[in-house]
């Protein structure tokens, strides 16, 4: 039975926990297959009998198709059922990662890379929508804040652990486990997880007529110019964190970054029902304060670690502040829309690996702060200009 969506509760009513943390897993594993590689490339190199370079292009066919797919996937599935669609998704991850299991081949891994790199583009463009449409429109902020858990867990937790376990047991065994994971979380979400009806044929909209509802322009924009940002130092946060004589720290780095995230996406999640024009803000702001202290802190060890660390508390709700003003903005349009965020958070990436790359070797690290900070600036006027539509103040978002 289709459950429909809920339109008034009580401000007390409790979130469907069970059916959130089902999606919150099904981002963590989304998270994991696609960084899992990077945690164990001698191991796979051997395994496959190519160069450990080879091994990385795995990460970068999954982004391939997530871009590839996210888009005209989410269009054309508008009309079918949440629930059969999200299984779908996640099937995608149990063939994917049983195929990379079982492979022996470079090549039938790398086409199994990029169907999980399939099932991503789709996932994400699931998961906020549908966290959405589980509860009021007062809970919608905190409902896709716990959906997203799943992904800073994956990134903190999940890829250490895998690496971990890749040093003691075969690495194929770490893909076999997220095969298991999958198909576990099949049975959990068809259990506990609400189903609910596709558009009508008369409500769907096209991508190009999303793209300009009002709003929606704005919120891509700061995505792709935050994460960007974000990018081109997480990318590059070993040879950033050497030259200030730090090459022994970056596993140090990456862990407060980590457990900064988590603190920021549960403050996110306690009050970003309210406050999200103002989270928004004080995020981009954070950040930038933090690119200006690790451009200026030299070989200050526990200045930089406490630079990362507010870097990881801006970033950590980021997702969370993007996705809710998307649904928020795109109305019942929010999976198509979703799925143009996802495709602009992966030309993100890939343009922080590319910008960054850049400018490391004609100028050093001394660049990406200069850089970091001319991209929030324009992160921050974006912000601050879609005052009525993208990211309201609370007045304008009442009156909407």
């Amino acid at each position: 039975m289709r459950t429909p969506p809920r339109t008034n509760a009580a401000a007390s009513d409790p979130l469907p926990l069970a059916s959130l943390l089902a999606l919150a897993m099904a981002a963590f594993i989304t998270i994991l297959t696609e960084a899992l590689p990077a945690g164990l490339l001698p191991q796979m190199a051997q395994g496959l009998g190519v160069t450990e370079a080879w091994v990385g292009q795995t990460v970068t066919i999954y982004a391939a198709g997530s871009l590839a797919a996210a888009i005209p996937l989410t269009a054309a599935t508008q009309g079918v059922p949440r629930r059969p669609l999200l299984l779908a998704a996640i099937a995608g991850f149990v063939v994917a990662n049983t195929v990379t299991t079982l492979s022996g081949s470079f090549a039938l891994t790398m086409v199994a890379r990029f169907l999980a790199g399939v099932s991503a583009g789709l996932m994400w463009a699931l998961l906020a929508g549908y966290a959405a449409r589980m509860v009021p429109d007062h809970q919608k902020g905190r409902a896709i804040a716990v959906a997203m858990v799943g992904a800073p867990l994956a990134l903190s937790l999940g890829v250490p652990t895998g690496t971990f376990l890749g040093n003691l047991v075969d690495w194929r065994v770490c893909f076999g486990l997220m095969s298991a994971l999958a198909l576990a979380l099949m049975l959990w979400v068809r259990v506990v997880v609400p189903d609910f009806a596709g558009q009508a044929a008369g409500s769907r909209l096209s991508p190009g007529r999303v793209f300009t509802l009002a709003g929606v322009r704005p919120v891509l924009f700061v995505v792709l110019a935050f994460v960007l940002a974000h990018n081109i130092l997480y990318t590059y946060i070993a040879p950033f964190l050497a030259a200030a004589g730090m090459e022994g720290r970056t596993d140090l780095a990456l862990l407060l970054f980590g457990a900064a995230s988590l603190l920021g996406i549960w403050i996110v999640g306690a009050l970003i029902d309210g406050h999200l024009r103002a989270l928004t803000l004080a995020s981009t702001v954070l950040f930038g304060l933090s690119a200006l202290v690790l451009g200026v802190a030299g070989d200050a060890p526990a200045v930089i670690l406490a630079a990362v660390a507010a870097w990881g508390l801006a970033f950590g709700g980021a997702g969370t502040l993007f996705q809710t003003a998307l649904a928020r903005t795109a109305g019942d349009a929010a999976d198509v829309a979703q799925s143009m965020l996802v495709t602009a958070w992966n030309t993100a990436i890939a343009g922080g690996g590319l910008l960054g790359g850049v400018l490391l070797e004609r100028l050093g690290v001394g660049a990406f702060a200069p850089a970091v900070l001319v991209l929030l600036a324009a992160t921050l006027l974006a912000v601050w200009g879609a005052r009525r539509h993208g990211f309201p103040a609370p007045a304008d978002a009442a009156g909407a």
